[in-house]
């Protein structure tokens, strides 16, 4: 890539905006071919993108944490240091794949995610190599989770949501690679033997690609859109979330680039509450399952369905039928349902019956995209936690007896009562 036409691009009025739009508040580091420019560094004038240009600099790095100001970052700052600082952070996920097809395929889906959690302001970018990232800005978040500032919870608040998020699209993202090519082609195309792509007769989808999690640590930093990939010499470009799966590489050579949109400009105040809280769940339940497993070993459970004899109160209390906070409950009762071995048929059928008692019923084509995003889940996701205020205290379901006592999540109340019945002889 010759330097005047690096100078040339970085020239241009729309391309040096959209640049200097995202770059307040974030620390951004330019990149010179093989080698990373200073840090910290910030960028606030557009003249300075295409002073750096002349000075050979070929792409732009940004944080995906918001700085009250970046110059004072520090290689050794403390934790508590870095919190005072930041004042706020962006999710981006980056899909990174060696095949572009495979990537596709991975961002359909993550956008698909989003909008299953109410997510429509988001933006995706092609990364100028074979991956994608898809961002979701912090004025999109809730103020706090669990009691806990958001604006504190990096990285482990991003590394939580794409560890849910990647393990939500894990079957769906396996499905959608054989459709697209058999496992012989998935062989050659790779080049990895069978025995690598296939775990336990099934193909394991992140052997082909990954969603990043391991590289979100502070100060972590992505690719500005409108800047080159110095591999490729293709432009990290926004596109529409309807382009991916129709995505042309040919659109991110320079000179046929166009800005047309922006990357994390658009957001909805409290649009992506319902994906932290059940994020942030996933990760309580992970511990939760094993404590369920070790109650499962004396029952043929959930080979049979538990009846609703056994159910907790706050269930009980659901098929009541809610004022408020019905979304919320359709979710808790389409998991707990799944968890205690109740088929998807039968799941449907009690929805549906369940609906009717609400004094104003849920859209069917709502509950209907609910049960078909959960048909696509392999196996089953616990429903949120006990202790979790944003679901049973809040839509005021929680009223707990005896057997209530000491337990994490509603799935283990049925297990419990089983076992006292059983001690007690009956």
């Amino acid at each position: 890539m010759h330097l005047s036409d690096i100078i040339r691009f970085y020239s241009n009025e729309k391309v040096k905006s959209a640049i200097i739009s995202l770059a307040r508040s974030r620390e951004v580091v330019a990149r010179f071919n093989d080698h990373v420019g200073k840090r910290p560094d910030s960028l606030i004038y557009e003249e300075d993108v295409i002073q750096l240009a002349r000075n050979g600099a070929t792409s732009f790095h940004a944080s995906m944490e918001r700085w009250k100001n970046p110059l004072l970052l520090r290689q050794d700052m403390k934790k508590k240091e870095l919190d005072e600082l930041r004042i706020g952070w962006d999710l981006i996920l980056d899909i990174d794949s060696p095949h572009l097809e495979y990537s596709k395929i991975c961002a359909d889906l993550i956008c698909q995610a989003l909008e299953f959690h109410g997510i429509k302001h988001y933006s995706v970018k092609f990364s100028g190599g074979t991956g994608f990232h898809i961002g979701v800005p912090f004025e999109s978040f809730p103020k706090e989770i669990n009691g806990q500032d958001i604006r504190l919870l990096f990285p482990e608040g991003a590394r939580t949501i794409a560890g849910y998020i990647r393990d939500m699209i894990k079957q769906q993202l396996a499905d959608r690679v054989l459709e697209f090519e058999d496992i012989k082609s998935i062989i050659k195309r790779t080049g990895k033997k069978f025995d690598e792509l296939v775990v336990e007769g099934e193909l394991d989808p992140f052997k082909l690609i990954e969603i990043d999690t391991v590289a979100i640590s502070s100060r972590h930093l992505f690719r500005m859109p409108y800047t080159f990939n110095e591999k490729t010499w293709l432009v990290s470009i926004p596109i529409r979330k309807e382009e991916i799966l129709s995505f042309d590489k040919k659109r991110a050579e320079y000179k046929n680039v166009e800005v047309n949109l922006g990357f994390l400009d658009k957001f909805k105040i409290n649009e992506a509450k319902q994906l932290f809280i059940q994020a942030f769940d996933w990760r309580m339940n992970q511990e939760i399952k094993a404590e369920i497993n070790e109650l499962k070993k004396d029952y043929d459970i959930p080979k049979e369905a538990i009846g609703k004899e056994f159910f907790p109160p706050c269930i009980k209390n659901i098929y009541k039928g809610l004022e408020d906070g019905r979304k919320r409950a359709l979710f808790i009762l389409i998991n707990f349902l799944r968890s205690v071995g109740w088929d998807f048929e039968a799941i449907k059928k009690e929805v549906f019956e369940w609906n009717k008692h609400n004094p104003e019923p849920l859209r069917e084509s709502y509950i209907n995209s609910q049960l078909n995003w959960h048909k696509k889940i392999k196996g089953s996701y616990l429903p949120p936690g006990c202790k979790n205020k944003n679901y049973y205290l809040d839509i005021g379901i929680c009223k707990p007896d005896e057997t209530c006592k000491g337990i994490s999540n509603p799935v283990v109340y049925p297990f419990k009562k089983m076992k006292k019945m059983r001690r007690n002889g009956r």
